[in-house]
């Protein structure tokens, strides 16, 4: 289906087949407090589009909402495929007491989410989600409305920017004393992990959209990923108490745009898939920042300057050009006026939307 869909897109990257297969699989911890269902729309025997419909419980009870989500949403550029793909999902939560059906999220919003309403012009960087222009039409067109939207920004890696934070860091080194700032190595992931997940739930606890990670969920997320790292790349920082102890305050993990290797597989690493990825990895010249999160009592201290410095200086050794940080609530000020005073610039903008299920879709008539 998706083949058909982004043929002629030079900007599309198959996903690896082989990792979409790990989230839809009895083993991701997300499905032992969510359930999902798959859909295809056929018509004169083809596939036409797709959609997931999902239901995670902790969403519900951790913001009191009953929602529903979708995701994994492909479709001809037809409203009577998409409208019937929606509407179907739309029924599947209405079964289940649902009120609201948002998305698109695969399957949730701390795996991949939004749709790309802006910045149709490259590639998606890793783990980001990318559309046709058309997407946005069919959404709307069933009845969809904008509920909050995630924003990309986009930096050049030089020494300029690398020189400014070492001059307006070297007053928050001498304030900060009690701070302590490490590497996470693969070797020392699974021992830090207790440690990044008391950060992460803690650091976007009050974001719009947010459900803590549990310890399985953690656990997954980082086996997926370890193969990624880099060690230069993954940080973490604490800060000692009186007694000596360390109380992890902020991480922030940043990786390759490993898409720049993958686009060429098509979505296989075999049976030669391996051999291109390989190939195609010297030609990655860009990273993305996938998450900076501090604990709401150490903000505004200048804790994410020192990552971000030590970040870009790990980037420039490795010969990076280009850095995409992503992704940020449009209403998340603080951080966006850090990435902006950074250099930063906005570049893509994601969607997630929000439809009421009192409401039908209505289809357009057509045979699907």
């Amino acid at each position: 289906m998706a083949d058909r869909v982004y043929r002629a897109d030079p900007n599309w990257v198959a996903p690896l087949r082989g990792d979409v297969a790990k989230v839809f699989s009895e083993k991701n911890p997300f499905f032992d407090h969510a359930e999902i269902q798959l859909f295809v729309a056929r018509r004169a025997g083809a596939d036409a589009g797709r959609i997931a419909a999902v239901l995670d419980r902790h969403h519900n009870e951790f913001h009191g909402e009953k929602t529903a989500f979708f995701g994994f949403f492909e479709s001809e550029n037809d409203p009577a495929v998409s409208c019937a793909l929606f509407d179907t999902a739309a029924t599947w939560g209405k079964e289940r007491g649902m009120e609201v059906l948002r998305g698109p999220a695969n399957p949730s919003l701390n795996d991949e989410a939004g749709l790309l309403v802006e910045g149709f012009d490259s590639p998606p960087v890793l783990m980001m989600t990318y559309n046709p222009r058309y997407y946005v039409d069919l959404v709307e067109a069933a009845g969809f409305r904008k509920a909050k939207d995630l924003l990309a920004y986009w930096f050049d890696v030089g020494p300029a920017p690398l020189e400014r934070f070492a001059r307006i860091n070297e007053r928050i080194r001498r304030r900060e004393k009690n701070l302590v700032m490490r590497k996470i190595s693969k070797h020392s992931l699974a021992a830090d992990l207790p440690k990044i997940r008391e950060v992460y739930n803690e650091a976007w606890e009050k974001n719009w959209g947010f459900v803590p990670m549990t310890p399985g969920e953690m656990d997954f997320m980082a086996k997926r990923l370890k193969p990624l790292l880099v060690e230069d790349l993954l940080f973490l920082a604490e800060a000692r108490r009186p007694d000596g102890s360390l109380e992890p305050i902020a991480f922030m993990l940043s990786l390759p745009d490993y898409n720049t290797a993958i686009a060429p597989l098509h979505g296989r690493l075999l049976p030669f898939g391996w051999l291109k990825f390989f190939l195609g990895m010297k030609n990655i010249r860009a990273l993305r920042v996938v998450t900076l999160g501090i604990k709401q009592q150490y903000r505004m201290r200048g804790i994410q300057s020192l990552m971000f410095e030590e970040g870009l200086r790990a980037a420039l050794e490795r010969g990076y050009t280009g850095c995409e940080v992503s992704w940020m609530l449009e209403d998340n000020d603080l951080v966006i006026r850090s990435v902006r005073l950074w250099g930063g610039r906005h570049y893509k903008t994601y969607r997630m939307y929000d439809k009421p299920l009192e409401s039908k879709v209505r289809s357009p008539k057509s045979k699907v």
